[in-house]
């Protein structure tokens, strides 16, 4: 069983091997409530895993530390159970969805791991680390659904009320749910009147699903940019810890996530993946009954790859009215670029990339488009540039 005992053993345990996370207040970001991040992509490994991975393998006895241990993971799992393992001298292999970012798979291996990349999502390595355990009589570290993981997760419950007692609502991300499951199992028991709340992508809402339908649900395909929270179906035992000690399930978008993820660079100077950052997107966009609370959002891991990063930073952009591709239809005159430049710079918009064709059959000979690509404030801003090209005479396609 969960208690609060075992979670507080695992944080005596985890002294030691896990680096301090203190609390860092967020401006800037929501005039609704105020916001204070709990930094794990600051944490070794960059994401909350180790601790998990660190009390199970720290648990383990001597024979099942001689099998040698296997793991399967999106990636941030992969890196704590590698780290824990070579510190206790022990022989680990990790399988990977072979969409797991490079980031993630070269530094699993640079902590010491075997690596055997699985062709498909989490779900297909998960299976495929149960064959070779079987096969091969490792001990398996399970990401989630495992007490000893979930008491290992659920230290940065207790930290978060050693630093902040009076906080009023506690939000993190769910991908199998043992960082929740452990988290409120720790908020509840010490105090039961704070709200904990948890937050999933749209495209992989597994535990949404499965607390709404009253029973474990495992989805047929998930798709996000969030990848350490894409998970097809949620553990037996955190489904259950969740319906116990959670108070509501909320999803977002992608476009949400690469949002926050930008706010969080832009105001916070803070690196997330997009896991860290769907618990701060569902406060931006008013997802939870925050107004006028005191927040905490778990930022559980830092992990994104740059690549990643770079075309979530354009969507982050688009999505919160800071970049805007405007077609205009012009008649192919001497002229008519110059006057559309000067609105542009009348109105302090900045101009990205401008690609000028001309007109496809069916459409007035001598006409021609111009697609501008802006650098706006906000969406306000963009309707100011527009509204000026429209009155000017221009038809905005």
């Amino acid at each position: 069983m969960l208690t609060l005992d075992k979670i507080y053993h695992a944080s005596y345990v985890l002294k030691d091997v896990i680096r301090p996370t203190h609390l860092v207040k967020a401006q800037s970001i929501t005039d609704e409530c105020e916001i204070y991040l709990k930094p794990e992509n600051l944490q070794i490994t960059g994401s909350f895993k180790v601790r998990g991975s660190g009390y199970k393998i720290s648990q383990l006895s001597a024979e099942e530390k001689e099998r040698g241990v296997i793991a399967c993971s999106a990636g941030n799992h992969a890196q704590g159970v590698a780290l824990a393992a070579t510190k206790y001298g022990i022989k680990s292999l990790i399988c990977l969805p072979d969409g797991a970012p490079i980031s993630k798979v070269e530094a699993t291996k640079a902590y010491g791991a075997e690596v055997c990349m699985v062709p498909g999502v989490y779900d297909d390595a998960y299976k495929e680390a149960l064959r070779l355990r079987d096969e091969k009589n490792y001990t398996f570290i399970h990401p989630f659904d495992d007490e000893n993981v979930i008491a290992g997760q659920g230290t940065i419950g207790i930290e978060i009320l050693n630093e902040m007692p009076d906080v009023d609502a506690v939000v993190a991300a769910i991908g199998g749910g043992g960082l929740l499951s452990g988290v409120a199992c720790a908020i509840k028991s010490l105090n039961p009147n704070i709200k904990v709340y948890g937050v999933q992508a749209e495209g992989a809402p597994s535990m949404y699903e499965s607390i709404r339908q009253g029973k474990p649900v495992k989805l047929d395909s998930v798709s996000t940019v969030a990848d350490g929270i894409q998970v097809k179906e949620p553990g037996e035992h955190t489904f259950e810890y969740i319906k116990q000690y959670v108070d509501d399930i909320v999803t977002v978008t992608d476009d949400e996530i690469s949002s926050a993820i930008l706010k969080l660079i832009e105001t916070q100077k803070m690196i997330a993946e997009g896991a860290g950052a769907a618990p701060l997107a569902a406060v931006m966009f008013n997802k939870l009954p925050v107004k006028g609370k005191k927040v905490v959002c778990i930022v559980s891991g830092g992990n994104i790859d740059v690549t990643i990063l770079s075309r979530v930073i354009k969507r982050g952009l688009l999505m919160t009215g800071r970049q805007q591709t405007v077609c205009i239809e012009l008649q192919d005159k001497p002229g008519q670029l110059l006057a559309v430049s000067k609105i542009i710079a009348d109105l302090g918009a900045n101009v990205i990339s401008i690609h000028h064709e001309r007109a496809s059959e069916g459409t007035d000979v001598n006409g021609c488009y111009l697609r501008i690509v802006l650098e706006t404030r906000n969406f306000d801003h963009v309707n100011e540039i527009t509204k000026a090209l429209t009155n000017a005479g221009f038809k905005l396609v």
